[in-house]
């Protein structure tokens, strides 16, 4: 795997963590330097680490970690999204929406990095290509970028660009995907 099929893998990946920031962005009463790079950090650390858990786990624990990958997500992002519901139907005055708390962060960090956990998986799986540590400074600086972005985005009507950035994640990792498939099946790779 080369370094565009990795840099396209991390923009993939950071659809989800774009989206989010779009989120953040929308609810942030005044965007900050500190609060757009802030997001960014923990998206793109996260985004960064997993591949690397993923990587060294490899093949031993792959089937395990594929069987309840969606599961923990799905709890993960179940609380985020039931917590946002709840914060939003109450008074406004009880509360700051704009909120960069550690366990918040950290929850919906983990929550939208757990796919990169299973490209590194593969990366394990995947003979040659780039040293695990440079895909994931890629990965993790890309989704650095592109949250920041999201960030700035939000105050902007993000609500728009955020169903479309999860659209276009899903097909850039559907089209990698396709590609390592056809690449395997028909030139031995």
């Amino acid at each position: 795997m080369g370094l565009i099929e990795v840099l396209l893998i991390g923009i993939g990946l950071s659809m989800d963590a774009f989206a989010v920031s779009v989120c953040k962005g929308l609810s942030f009463k005044k965007i900050t330097a500190k609060n757009t790079l802030t997001v960014g950090a923990y998206f793109g650390f996260f985004q960064a680490l997993m591949p690397v858990i993923g990587y060294f786990v490899g093949s031993v624990f792959a089937g395990y970690v594929k069987r309840f990958d969606h599961i923990i997500a799905f709890v993960l992002l179940l609380y985020i999204g039931g917590k946002m519901i709840y914060e939003a139907l109450k008074d406004e005055t009880e509360g700051n929406s704009d909120s960069l708390k550690f366990t918040e962060m950290l929850i919906l960090s983990i929550a939208t990095s757990i796919d990169a956990l299973a490209v590194g998986v593969t990366f394990a799986l995947n003979k040659g290509g780039l040293n695990i540590f440079v895909s994931a400074g890629i990965i993790g600086v890309t989704t650095f970028l592109i949250a920041c972005v999201g960030v700035l985005l939000g105050k902007k009507g993000g609500e728009f660009l955020q169903r479309k950035a999860e659209i276009a994640g899903g097909i850039i990792l559907i089209a990698i995907g396709a590609k390592i498939l056809i690449e395997h099946t028909f030139f031995g790779g």
